[in-house]
């Protein structure tokens, strides 16, 4: 029978004294990462750098230009198949290009669009002029006229639209009518969009990870809550989307939060409890919600009126349920 192995003792030299070890920071993080975006989306190089880029594009262009229409004449002379088939592929190209090009002239025409209603809906309700407000009522059924979601509020509001007789008590109605379930779906996004980036800076360490996810959920979410208001953009729609809710949120210094909002999400003083990255992931999951708040405003073709606008802290609060103890 084997004997049971003896415990093993080191003596130390020098007790360690727990009182020399660093304290925790009690600073609030930052959120670096959607620092780091807004930084990134405001960045704009001087009117030299822009120039340079625009002529340089130019010169490949038409580099390119001239070389494919060398490359077509030379196997049209050396082969009348393959020279026909190389003119196809070329067309087909041009076209295909001209089709994006159009598409995204489409986009920033439906996103104008919604900035038109926008400011039309503010002047009537400003100036309480019924007449203007009908249009603008008319403007959104003719937005939202061919989609399902929206068919039994255009209903009801078909319904009631007669009987109002005031601009306000009528913009109000055409907004908890048409809406309300569009503001339910927009805040889905943002919970999803919030979650994910709160997850993945907080688990995955590899660097400049956390800012990548947080561009791209952010630019994913603003395209979606565009999508979702009618105003469906394409890549250069979205970008400039994109900049234009990092702008509102930087000139208004909206870009930070504060120890009552993380507080009312992490519960109290459990966030200065948690692993440093941890917290950074929930800032920057509150941050990425407040950017997609901003989006909704620039997106919805009415302002937050008769409808209340979604509170950062309750959207945060949803999409960390479960992931951040309650204290």
């Amino acid at each position: 029978m084997s004997r049971l192995p003896k415990p093993f003792l080191e003596e130390m030299e020098e007790a360690v004294d727990p009182s020399l070890a660093p304290p925790v920071p009690d600073a609030l993080p930052d959120g670096q990462a959607m620092q780091a975006v807004a930084a990134l989306s405001q960045r704009r190089g001087s009117p030299l750098t822009r120039f340079a880029v625009w002529a340089f594009g130019a010169l490949f262009g038409f580099a390119l230009s001239v070389a494919a229409y060398d490359f077509v004449v030379g196997l049209l002379a050396r082969n009348v198949v393959l020279g026909w088939a190389a003119f196809v592929l070329v067309v087909l190209a041009v076209v295909a290009g001209l089709v994006l090009a159009l598409r995204e002239w489409a986009s920033f025409l439906r996103l104008k669009r919604l900035d038109g209603l926008r400011e039309r809906a503010v002047e009537a309700r400003a100036a309480a002029d019924l007449k203007a407000a009908r249009r603008v009522v008319a403007g959104l059924g003719g937005l939202y006229g061919g989609r399902a979601d929206t068919a039994w509020g255009r209903a009801r509001l078909a319904e009631r639209e007669g009987e109002v007789m005031d601009a306000d008590a009528l913009l109000a109605l055409a907004e908890r009518e048409l809406l309300a379930p569009l503001d339910a779906e927009a805040r889905l996004v943002i919970e999803g969009a919030a979650r994910q980036v709160a997850t993945v800076t907080a688990l995955v360490p590899l660097a400049l990870a956390d800012v990548a996810t947080a561009a791209v959920a952010n630019l994913r979410m603003i395209r979606r809550i565009a999508e979702i208001y009618g105003g469906r953009s394409g890549s250069f729609g979205s970008l400039k989307l994109l900049r234009r809710v990092f702008g509102s949120l930087v000139a208004a210094g909206a870009l930070a939060l504060t120890d009552d909002m993380i507080g009312s999400v992490a519960g109290g003083g459990v966030l200065s409890k948690l692993s440093r990255r941890f917290g950074e992931g929930v800032v920057n999951g509150a941050l990425t919600a407040r950017v997609g708040v901003a989006a909704m405003e620039l997106c919805r073709p009415m302002p937050f009126v008769a409808l209340e606008r979604p509170a950062v802290s309750s959207l945060v609060s949803r999409a960390l349920a479960g992931l951040v103890p309650r204290g």
